[in-house]
Order: structure tokens, then C-alpha cells, then sequence
């Protein structure tokens, strides 16, 4: 359920200062980089070097920034995830119906295939993705808190997150089609775990 941190546009040759955009840095721009290659291309097969040509900038300027590939990608997993939180915020606010949530939940999650699926394997043998990808999910509940007070058990609001990830996950890898199933069931439940994450409504006086 990451929402992306939009792309730079490519560049040929290192940025003049008039080609950033206001506030944007050259933190900025590799992070933003790095997104884009770790969607199109995946983790493994991103290297320090594209991200930096991606960003308009020679290879050694990753290293001013960024220790290493690894940590560039957790970073953008936590910007990606303070997005969504903002994106989900707007959402509930707006009362956008819990179907059409759910469905660009599972789009968000078609679209960066490879991105998750990089992020599940690091977080199977790496130590500092696991760290981060608990804490980004301390984060949701405590988002949860706030946008539903009668919600307050941790355990349950994980249980109710982890749920919503994994459904995603299986009707974005069309999993429900691989067995010959529509997914609608997938889809109605989704929509009523979502239901459950809005602030309660509050009767007309």
C-alpha cells in the first residue's frame, strides 16, 4: 500500500540549481531517483550508479548522501509509507467509498510488483528492513488511533492491518485467478477491513 514519491524527469549531465525544484535538494533528487529504478527495475538490479544518473548527477554524489543502496531503499520505504498515510487520511476524510479504496489499494500494489516484492525478500535476511518495516507499521497503528478513538487495542489494529497488506498482496499477484476465482470475495472483505479504519460517524443532532 505504498504510494510512490513521484519521479524526477531524466536528465542528462549534473543539475544547475535552477533546474531543482524549489526546496528540492540533491538528498531529494536521489531519493526520488532511487524510487523510480527500484519500481521499474527492482532491487536487485538497481545500482548506485543508475540512481545517480537518474538524478542528473555523477556516480560518487549517491556516496555524499547515502551510505549504501540499502540504505537509500529503506529510506524511500518510509517516505513511501508517510505518503500513504496522507493519501488514506484524504480519503477517509473525503468518505470515498471502501470499494474503490480497496481497488486502488490493489492497483498501487500491481504497480510496484517489484518494489514489494524486494522488500519482502530483504526483510526476510535483513535485519535494518525488518527494524524499519515494524516501524513503519507502529506508525499506521498509532494513524489508526487517531483517525478511529474507539480503536485502541495494538494487537487488533495490527492483526486488521496485516490483513488489509496480505489481501492486496493476493489479488494484486492474481492469486484468486490462478485458482479460477473472481476475487470478489477478497474484494468484499477488503472494503469491510477498510470499513473498520474509519472514524466513527457521528449521528446527525
Amino acid at each position: 500500500m505504498n504510494t510512490p514519491i513521484a519521479p524526477p524527469r531524466r536528465r542528462t549531465g549534473r543539475p544547475s540549481k535552477q533546474d531543482m525544484a524549489p526546496g528540492q535538494d540533491a538528498k531529494t533528487m536521489l531519493l526520488h531517483a532511487a524510487g523510480a529504478e527500484f519500481v521499474e527495475f527492482g532491487y536487485e538490479h538497481t545500482t548506485t550508479n543508475r540512481i545517480a544518473h537518474r538524478a542528473g548527477f555523477a556516480p560518487q554524489t549517491f556516496y555524499r548522501w547515502y551510505k549504501d543502496k540499502l540504505e537509500v531503499f529503506i529510506q524511500v520505504f518510509e517516505a513511501w509509507t508517510d505518503a500513504e498515510l496522507v493519501l488514506l487520511d484524504a480519503l477517509l476524510t473525503e468518505q470515498t467509498a471502501s470499494r474503490q479504496i480497496a481497488e486502488a489499494f490493489v492497483a498501487n500494489y500491481r504497480s510496484f510488483a517489484l518494489f514489494k516484492r524486494g522488500l519482502l525478500q530483504l526483510a526476510a535476511t535483513t535485519p535494518e528492513v525488518r527494524q524499519a518495516r515494524a516501524a513503519c507499521r507502529l506508525k499506521q497503528i498509532q494513524q489508526v488511533k487517531r483517525w478511529n478513538p474507539g480503536m485502541q487495542n495494538d494487537e487488533v489494529i495490527a492483526t486488521l492491518l496485516l490483513s488489509i497488506e496480505q489481501l492486496c498482496q493476493s489479488l494484486a499477484e492474481d492469486e484468486f485467478e490462478d485458482m479460477g476465482l473472481t476475487g470478489s470475495a477478497a474484494y468484499q472483505q477488503l472494503s469491510d477491513l477498510i470499513d473498520r479504519l474509519r472514524p466513527p460517524v457521528v449521528p446527525a443532532a
